[in-house]
């Protein structure tokens, strides 16, 4: 099996697989169980001086479902723990001191003055905890409070309270940020000249998820009143995924080190995450729907993964950053054609339907219900390949060079070309 020991910011652990900040790490008991499944750390539920913090005792979760009921995203109202201080800190030194080989990260919000950062973060330290985490990132509840993603979403504010920080402890310092802004290069940025070692996104999203048609309350409800709340899980990953880009290639942070959050489900999520520049994974809404035994797939698929392709967790960390680019310099001349298998094709008709009714007329159906692509009108936007219930029905095939394309009558050319240099652009030296 492939090596899948994980250094992140100086935080050892014994895979890249690590339980988020949220319910499942909010006590004792669930963490040793946790690290018994096989979790390589954990983020421990965040921890807050405020002796008044109040959940809700009714529903606390909002669903999204796909058509087969499994879960695609969750909406959490939760708040921070409200358990007392004192006993998670109690419970953190003894978990940490009964498994010194895994990652024991904790997740911290308090109010934005340097006072209360100055006062627990030895509290912490004194645990033998490896790291914390500055949750800059929870959208509801508090937020109106004037901490976690009320402090998110101003950089200047997380650059000043990362640096609060970095004077006052010798752990690693991880700053977690929120999604709920314009752009995530900024707050980035801003931990990183705060001194920050890494940040680790995203946080949830707020939102709501549902309305219930009867009583008219958003989802969950409570006494028939409801609040938006943080959305996670498989649904969130494609945002996750781009804003992790954006902070591994941009010029300023490039080289940051991320951990990585959002809808991390299977080993082929986390790789993703990973080759994009993530140093490792946390993961929340998988355990919470699978329980903590997941970690093993994740665990022997990756493992499995890096084994066939001959690489290592570094050689895949980081992998497809340099792939990602601004659309502008995407090659212009690159062609490709949809093909249909008539051996996979069950007629179902949806490439039919979608390509007629909302795309470019370019698949024609038969009397007897044969689908073929008509070339002269298929501008490659491959929407058959993903609405095609069937697995490689339909594929995108490459237009060599020096073919004539059908519906632009034009040679393909070998040579690389992008908008930067269109006759089209105005701003083209191809257009003076």
């Amino acid at each position: 099996m492939a090596d899948l020991r994980s250094d992140f910011v100086g935080v050892k652990s014994p895979n890249p697989f690590w339980l988020a900040s949220a319910p499942p790490t909010d006590k004792e008991y669930n963490v040793r169980r946790a690290f018994e499944a096989g979790w390589g750390g954990v983020v421990w539920k965040t921890l807050g001086f405020d002796p008044h913090v109040v959940n809700v005792n009714g529903p606390r979760y909002g669903a999204v479902w796909g058509a087969d009921r499994r879960l695609l995203g969750l909406n959490n109202i939760e708040l921070i723990t409200d358990r007392p201080l004192e006993v998670n800190l109690r419970e953190i030194k003894q978990v940490k001191r009964d498994y010194p080989d895994r990652a024991m990260v904790v997740s911290l919000m308090v109010p934005c003055e340097e006072d209360p950062w100055k006062k627990i973060l030895p509290l912490v330290e004194e645990t033998g905890a490896d790291a914390v985490e500055l949750n800059f990132g929870c959208p509801h509840g508090m937020s109106e409070r004037g901490m976690g993603s009320a402090v998110g979403q101003v950089p200047e504010y997380i650059e000043m309270v990362a640096r609060w920080c970095k004077q006052h402890t010798r752990m690693p310092v991880i700053v977690k940020l929120t999604p709920n802004i314009t752009d995530i290069r900024y707050p980035a940025r801003a931990a990183h000249a705060g001194g920050a070692d890494a940040v680790s996104l995203i946080n949830t999203i707020s939102s709501i998820t549902s309305v219930n048609l009867d009583s008219f309350s958003p989802e969950p409800s409570i006494d028939g009143k409801g609040s938006h709340g943080g959305y996670c899980g498989p649904a969130v990953k494609p945002i996750a995924l781009n804003m992790v880009a954006e902070i591994a290639r941009d010029a300023e942070t490039a080289g940051m080190p991320i951990s990585g959050i959002g809808g991390v489900t299977t080993w082929r999520d986390a790789a993703e995450f990973l080759a994009l520049g993530a140093g490792n994974v946390q993961v929340c809404t998988a355990a919470m729907t699978y329980g903590f035994k997941v970690v093993q797939e994740m665990i022997s698929g990756l493992s499995q993964y890096l084994d066939e392709k001959d690489m290592t967790l570094d050689d895949l960390i980081g992998r497809a950053t340099p792939n990602v680019t601004d659309w502008q310099y995407l090659n212009l001349n690159y062609v490709t054609k949809a093909r249909i298998d008539q051996d996979s094709c069950i007629k179902c008709g949806r490439c039919y339907a979608a390509c007629e009714d909302t795309s470019h007329q370019a698949i024609s159906m038969s009397a007897d219900r044969v689908f073929e692509v008509i070339d002269a009108e298929c501008v490659a936007c491959n929407l058959c390949v993903n609405v095609c219930p069937v697995e490689d029905c339909i594929t995108m095939v490459e237009m060599q060079p020096g073919e004539v394309d059908p519906r632009t009558g034009k040679v393909v050319e070998k040579d690389y070309a992008n908008w930067t240099t269109h006759p089209n652009n105005p701003a083209s030296q191809a257009a003076e």
